[in-house]
């Protein structure tokens, strides 16, 4: 893959393809840690790790031991325990040096083991048929969607507190329609591809 088809797929992993609002894998910890723009920029850099590393080791894995072994089919299994073990660590990464950042991510932290924007990252990659390098970039471009939109929407939460919202939509409703508002301007990036 040239360098200018690689440089394509992150723009369009980004804008057109991104992860939480065209394709709605992480949609848990994006509309559950989205209330302050703080706490959103620490759970897209701690996804930004663990997707982009999850995605290098799963490739590595998946191409260097399963296929020549034929054991393909333990895929979904190896990359769910290889996805828990980085949580793992950025979970005391951060309780150690970022304490503050780690109490106000709570317990979506650790959901990000299950977040299937990481698991789902490793299966494309694999669909794909995305080479090590390749499929590292696109994890990466994917993480990096996913922080752009939920810094987005936590700024645009932060900014409606201070408006008057009708009483229907105030709370959960209207962070649903900022949601698909967002997902509709992201869909006019679709051109791109």
């Amino acid at each position: 893959m040239s360098f200018s088809a690689i440089m394509m797929l992150v723009v369009t992993t980004i804008l057109a393809n991104n992860v939480v609002l065209s394709q709605f894998l992480g949609i848990c910890s994006f509309l559950g840690v989205s209330q302050k723009t703080e706490t959103a920029s620490g759970m897209g850099g701690a996804l930004t790790f663990v997707l982009t590393l999850a995605s290098f080791v799963c490739g590595l894995l998946y191409h260097l031991v399963l296929v020549p072994f034929h054991l393909e089919y333990l895929k979904t299994i190896v990359f769910i325990l290889i996805v828990a073990a980085l949580v793992q660590f950025v979970e005391m990464f951060l309780k150690k040096y970022m304490h503050s950042l780690y109490e106000a991510l709570g317990i979506y932290l650790p959901l990000i083991t299950t977040n299937c924007a990481v698991l789902g990252v490793a299966l494309l990659n694999v669909q794909k048929d995305y080479n090590i390098v390749v499929g590292t970039v696109y994890g990466l471009a994917t993480a990096l969607g996913y922080w752009v939109a939920i810094v987005i929407l936590s700024f645009l939460r932060e900014k409606m507190t201070d408006n008057d919202i009708p009483r229907p939509f105030k709370g959960f409703p209207i962070v649903m329609v900022t949601s698909a508002l967002m997902s509709i301007a992201f869909f006019g990036f679709a051109g791109l591809k």
